[in-house]
């Protein structure tokens, strides 16, 4: 498999780690778009939104549980961050591995893009 996401998790590639347990792996984005922007990328490999299936809910609720533990520690909690998952070419998904997006640190403005 050639997902770069997953080799981040394997070792094979290096990724600013700021977290990881048995299910999920998180780092910084390479491309910030806001002073705190972080990845919450599940180790299982799931291409999109649209590939989920029955099982994968607790994982989900997971990741949502980690970035609100990342919030509090990187001290953007209680001003507000943002949360976001890209799904297909449209909505600005490059990497076919489901990515939870943590982003906070500056206004968030709406609508988004």
């Amino acid at each position: 498999m050639d997902c770069i996401f997953c080799k981040i998790i394997s070792g094979e590639r290096t990724g600013r780690k700021v977290y990881e347990d048995e299910l999920v792996y998180v780092f910084e984005d390479i491309n910030p778009q806001a002073p705190v922007h972080i990845l919450i990328v599940p180790k299982k490999h799931i291409p999109t939104l649209l590939d989920l299936k029955e099982e994968d809910k607790p994982l989900m609720g997971h990741l949502y549980m980690v970035a609100n533990m990342i919030a509090r520690e990187r001290g953007i909690a209680d001003r507000g961050f943002r949360t976001l998952i890209n799904c297909n070419p449209e909505s600005g998904q490059t990497v076919y591995h489901i990515h939870l997006h943590l982003l906070g640190g500056r206004m968030m403005h709406w609508p988004p893009g």
